[in-house]
């Protein structure tokens, strides 16, 4: 039995990651010549394939929809629809598309008054001047500094849950996280909620037609969440997104999301959108992804997120892992990410060897591909810090020669977040 799941499951499926994953055979379509699909699949572990993987409640609709499923954090994931990759992400910008992120996990945190400043003592965030209803982008550290995971927090909006926070966090990290809040939270209840389904609707028309539906859109600014019903479904609904656009999360019953999500698709706005083009409208918005951006080694100093960690608590530190954010804080760190742009049109993915005019290494790329947007190659990575400046030159080898690049600001594409 264990052979005959060798020779013909799990060896084609070897064989089409050697395909689309390392370009030894020519692309089988236009799409992964442009190295769109290359760019998702390179971040999907295929340890085990499809065995033991679990599956969202929107499984079946996204099968219904002829979605191409692949392993991804643990789940089966729609990668792409018939659409393709590159009309799905040019929609996304254009008008409004609908993702399937039920594998993230949704995390309940119940407390006293000081809830919020519990959290401080294990996150860099400044959760304590957070208004009802507002949202941060946070993480979770260790001793070192590094990101074990990043995510966003909640302070909800209704008067009798005050002494709570919601938490989203990554669909890989799901259970260590929720290990780790319990372990150095341990006089705070903690649930994850198992029992709720996560959509995204986002793009410049998701306003116009979560409208249709309920109010939120004339409530909400961007990073902010309140309650909502649609459908005669209660929903936690926040304007947030991973797209750089304008956009909603919205948490949902599972028993109420395929019936709430089928409603969006039949809008004539919204399309279905996979993850392939989820991880290039994340790249092109500059925006981490973890286990790659992101990692317990690097530091949110290194990453250039001090943005998320308030002012206060960069003076005051208190949290795990602030001494190490701290020094690099004053002292400045080693390396940096940054964005790059390869020049012509040759892509540069994921580890490829970062170097000076001279050809000395100074770092390395952790997320490329093309962007469609830019109609072009786009990379993001960490450099030496003096090599960080945007307009300084480098070259990215690849294929064993040197291709010259700049580095360049991030974001590849304006945010166009609604902020009021």
């Amino acid at each position: 039995m264990r052979k005959l799941w060798l020779i013909f499951f799990r060896l084609p499926v070897l064989i089409w990651r050697r395909i689309v994953c390392f370009g030894r055979i020519s692309c089988p379509n236009s799409e992964s010549a442009l190295g769109i699909t290359t760019l998702f699949w390179r971040t999907i572990p295929m340890t085990d394939a499809f065995t033991d993987l679990r599956r969202t409640p929107l499984y079946d609709l996204h099968v219904s929809l002829q979605a191409r499923i692949v392993p991804f954090a643990g789940y089966e994931m729609p990668v792409q629809y018939p659409t393709g990759i590159l009309k799905e992400h040019l929609h996304v910008r254009a008008s409004a598309g609908l993702f399937d992120v039920s594998h993230m996990g949704q995390i309940v945190l119940e407390g006293g008054p000081d809830i919020r400043a519990q959290l401080e003592k294990i996150m860099p965030g400044d959760f304590q001047e957070m208004e009802p209803g507002a949202i941060r982008y946070s993480f979770l550290l260790n001793e070192q500094g590094g990101v074990i995971d990043d995510l966003m927090v909640t302070r909800p909006a209704a008067p009798d849950e005050q002494n709570m926070v919601f938490i989203v966090v990554n669909a890989g990290g799901r259970d260590e996280d929720f290990a780790i809040i319990k372990s150095r939270l341990p006089n705070v209840k903690a649930m994850m909620l198992n029992d709720r389904s996560l959509i995204a609707l986002q793009g410049p028309q998701a306003a116009k037609v979560l409208a249709r539906f309920c109010d939120a859109p004339d409530k909400l600014k961007f990073m902010q969440a309140g309650k909502f019903t649609i459908s005669g479904s209660l929903c936690f609904i926040s304007r947030s997104g991973y797209t750089g656009e304008d956009g909603f999360e919205i948490s949902v019953p599972n028993a109420a999301v395929e019936k709430i999500a089928r409603a969006f698709l039949g809008e004539p706005e919204v399309l279905p959108i996979g993850l392939g083009a989820r991880d290039s409208l994340r790249l092109e918005a500059g925006l981490c992804l973890y286990g790659h951006d992101l990692e317990t080694a690097i530091t949110p100093v290194e990453a250039n997120l001090v943005w998320a960690i308030g002012k206060r608590r960069r003076q005051e530190g208190g949290f795990t892992g602030a001494a190490i954010v701290q020094k690099q804080l004053s002292e400045g760190a080693k390396r940096k990410r940054v964005g790059i742009k390869p020049e012509g049109r040759a892509l540069a993915r994921e580890h490829t060897e970062i170097v000076d005019n001279n050809g000395v290494p100074i770092g390395t790329v952790t997320s490329g591909g093309f962007g469609p947007s830019v109609d072009g190659p786009v990379c993001m990575g960490y450099v030496e810090t003096s090599f960080a400046k945007a307009g300084t030159p480098v070259s990215l080898i690849v294929r064993g020669k040197p291709l010259p690049a700049k580095i360049v600001s991030l974001p590849f594409v304006p945010h166009r977040y609604f902020r009021g």
